[in-house]
């Protein structure tokens, strides 16, 4: 991979040289202008991937320099070097599109801090707009967000079942790890994409209503059927049914369910004729069917029918590197809804971004997002800005340590009921989440050791 060139902007030859050696050692590629027009000259002439501009120079003001970098590429960040006399012009510059400054003596740690954030903030940004680029309508490949090994073999995967003639996919994964999404994807993305996508929701609504959304009714077929009604089966004829939340139909109804599986046939509620239609179905869950089949609460024979093309989208907590694509993603459109612009996130709250299990997965980590933006009053999103729950995270600090004499398990399980009751502000129910019990149980053991009466 070529190396970042950082363009040095400087009247001041032995500044330039200094500069140049710091920026070398840490890996970059520096090259030294010392006028706005050879900085110009050099923009035109090289893939520079950032300036460090200052703010006076010989020829022409920063600022200048500033506007014709932003007319020449816009993506370029640019960060002034300035005097300390000088701080308000540097402010100017801000204004003008400049991503950060910087005072002279220049303190070379934070500069190569600032040109490490400046480029980072470049490549998410950089990432987002080829995936936005490569999308062809809303739903595509291109939007499900992940650089991660596994979600990359996931989209190979579910592309090529996509495109196939498969009459049957099953889309795993914990609760909201996007599954909608993906069967939505799928859809569009296969020779289907011009007709109906149906999606029911199968605990929505009883068994004895489901019956009659899925297969229709004939008039009379019950009390309130005073017409006839076409069913989502029928009327997803030539496209697509998507029955998310499978895992959770009752055992009488899971037999007709299978049988339209099977013969791609299915009768109206109270009626007497077959009626045939040509669908792909997507069924998604997010419990273990295995385990369901194995505690008789769901039919064998509906579970293998369902898993001949089975499609495993990963937790959020199993990809982490794709956490901070995901949330630069989120930040860039609710900048858009809430018309803010926020550049990105502090390292602190990074920190607990990326080390968070996410239970919730990326819909929690987008309602994480939502809230900072709009909590946010500076460029950065600070730490302070995330739930109690996310931080919570953190606690290698203030792990209880077994001490030398030993300790019982009661007194070991009362210092970690306390130690998780710190951490969340003594909220029970957060508290009882890290400690993966239930709120009953954790006020229970509050009571045993005396920490509410």
């Amino acid at each position: 991979m070529a190396k970042a060139k950082v363009l040095i902007v400087d009247d001041e030859k032995m500044i330039c040289q200094t500069l140049k050696y710091y920026i070398n050692k840490e890996g970059y590629d520096a090259i030294i202008a010392n006028s706005g027009d050879e900085c110009l000259y050099h923009l035109r002439q090289n893939d520079i991937s950032i300036v460090l501009l200052d703010i006076k120079l010989p020829d022409m003001s920063g600022i200048d320099v500033l506007k014709q970098i932003k007319q020449i590429n816009n993506d370029i960040p640019v960060i002034m070097v300035t005097a300390y006399g000088s701080i308000e012009s540097a402010v100017d510059a801000m204004k003008a599109g400049a991503y950060e400054y910087i005072t002279k003596p220049v303190n070379f740690e934070m500069m190569m801090i600032k040109i490490e954030k400046a480029l980072e903030t470049k490549s998410y940004k950089r990432e987002i707009a080829r995936l936005r680029a490569e999308q062809e309508g809303k739903y595509s490949f291109s939007s499900i967000i992940g650089k991660s090994k596994s979600m990359q073999n996931l989209i190979s995967l579910a592309d090529r079942i996509a495109k196939s003639d498969a009459g049957i996919i099953l889309i795993q994964g914990e609760t909201g790890v996007g599954k909608d999404l993906l069967a939505r994807v799928v859809h569009y993305e296969s020779a289907r994409r011009d007709k109906p996508l149906i999606e029911v929701t199968c605990t929505a609504l009883p068994v004895t209503l489901l019956e009659s959304e899925l297969f229709g009714h004939e008039k009379g077929a019950f009390t309130d059927a005073k017409v006839k009604k076409e069913g989502l089966f029928e009327l997803a004829d030539g496209g697509t049914i998507f029955l998310n939340e499978i895992g959770h139909v009752e055992i009488p109804f899971q037999v007709k369910i299978l049988s339209v599986l099977e013969h791609k046939t299915f009768r109206r509620v109270g009626g007497k004729n077959e009626i045939n239609v040509d669908i792909r179905v997507i069924a998604a869950t997010n419990v273990d069917l295995k385990a369901k089949v194995d505690e008789g609460k769901f039919r064998e024979d509906l579970y293998y029918r369902l898993h001949v093309l089975p499609i495993l989208i990963p937790p959020l907590r199993e990809r982490k590197e794709d956490i901070m694509l995901l949330a630069h993603f989120f930040m860039e459109q609710f900048n858009n809804d809430f018309r803010k612009d926020i550049e990105g996130f502090s390292d602190e709250a990074k920190e607990y971004l990326i080390n968070y299990n996410w239970p919730g997965n990326v819909r929690e980590l987008k309602n994480a997002v939502e809230r900072a933006v709009i909590l946010a009053n500076e460029k950065v999103i600070m730490s302070e800005l995330l739930s109690p729950e996310i931080k919570g995270y953190k606690i290698s600090d203030s792990t209880y340590k077994l001490p030398n004499e030993g300790a019982s398990l009661e007194e070991i399980e009362k210092q970690l009921i306390k130690q998780a009751l710190d951490m969340t502000g003594w909220n029970q129910s957060i508290a009882a989440r890290f400690l993966n019990l239930g709120r009953g149980a954790l006020q229970y053991r509050m009571k045993k050791y005396g920490f509410i009466k």
